[in-house]
C-alpha cells in the first residue's frame, strides 16, 4: 500500500487514514487485477466468480482471434491459468520433514 504514488507522506489524522484506507481497500479486492491469480480480483477468487469471469475472457480472445488470426502469429490466445496455490510470502520447507 505504501508504495502506491497516492500514498501521503503522513496522514492528518485517524479519519484521514480511514477514509484512504477505505478507498484503497475497494479498490484493491475490486478493481485492481493480480498477476499471481490469473489477473483476477481478490473479490473474484473469494466469491468462487473465477471461472466465469475466466470464460467470459475466453468468448472475447476467441472472438478477436476469429476475426483477425494474422494478430496472433504463435497460437489462438487463451487467458491465463489460474495458479493452485498463491502466497504473499511462500513458507519456507521444513528441511527435517524433507530429509
Amino acid at each position: 500500500m505504501k508504495y502506491r504514488p497516492e500514498f501521503p507522506d503522513r496522514f492528518g489524522s485517524y479519519q484521514d487514514a480511514h477514509a484512504f484506507c477505505g478507498r484503497f481497500f475497494g479498490w484493491y479486492n475490486h478493481e485492481h487485477r493480480h498477476s499471481g491469480i490469473g489477473f483476477h480480483t481478490p473479490a473474484d477468487v473469494h466469491y468462487g466468480r473465477v471461472e466465469l469471469v475466466r470464460a467470459q475472457r475466453a468468448d472475447i480472445l476467441n472472438a478477436a482471434y476469429a476475426e483477425h488470426p494474422e494478430r496472433f502469429v504463435r497460437k489462438p490466445p487463451e487467458p491465463p491459468a489460474l495458479p493452485t496455490a498463491v502466497w504473499i510470502n511462500e513458507p519456507k520447507e521444513d528441511t527435517a520433514t524433507t530429509q
